[in-house]
């Protein structure tokens, strides 16, 4: 079975959203979709419904995006050792956005970003976003529930310090 151009162009625009908050920028976001469309063409599994193919995309997409983002250290910490400058990163204060919510959620870590976007925006499950992040479904609830009310508390006004993690 083979992707059709009304599959493609129905699923591009929530590609091209996706892509966008992941990305923040216009042209890396057109970049990342038109990467996942080309490797989505030449891996197409044939068991792939119609809801599942969105899933199987957003996945796609995200380890795109993961994959990129892991070049893109490793490339500035060889040209920073090379330069021997500093190497400067994007963040979401930076980002000229209009909408106070758009801004807070601009902020959100991209682990909660994510959820929130599949979830609440592309009108995912929980099944099928934890598939698609392969993850299970307890990290997708819990992480939607936290990345709910820290932009809740962002709204109000609360500072909430990050989670604290460990590494191994």
């Amino acid at each position: 079975m083979q992707l059709t151009d009304d599959q493609i162009r129905q699923v591009m625009p929530h590609l091209q959203r996706f892509a966008l908050w992941l990305t923040r920028n216009p042209h890396s976001a057109d970049d990342l979709v038109q990467n996942c469309l080309t490797k989505a063409l030449t891996r197409r599994p044939d068991n792939t419904e119609a809801e599942s193919l969105r899933a199987w995309l957003f996945a796609i997409l995200y380890r795109q995006f993961i994959d990129g983002e892991r070049r893109r250290k490793r490339y500035m910490k060889l040209l920073s050792f090379f330069t021997g400058e500093e190497a400067l990163s994007n963040s979401s204060e930076s980002l000229a956005i209009a909408d106070d919510t758009l801004a807070l959620f601009a902020t959100l870590p991209t682990e909660y970003r994510v959820i929130l976007l599949l979830v609440s925006v592309e009108g995912l499950s929980y099944k099928e976003v934890a598939a698609t992040l392969d993850i299970p479904t307890g990290t997708v609830m819990s992480r939607l529930s936290r990345a709910r009310k820290m932009l809740h508390e962002k709204l109000e006004g609360k500072v909430t310090p990050l989670p604290l993690r460990r590494l191994k």
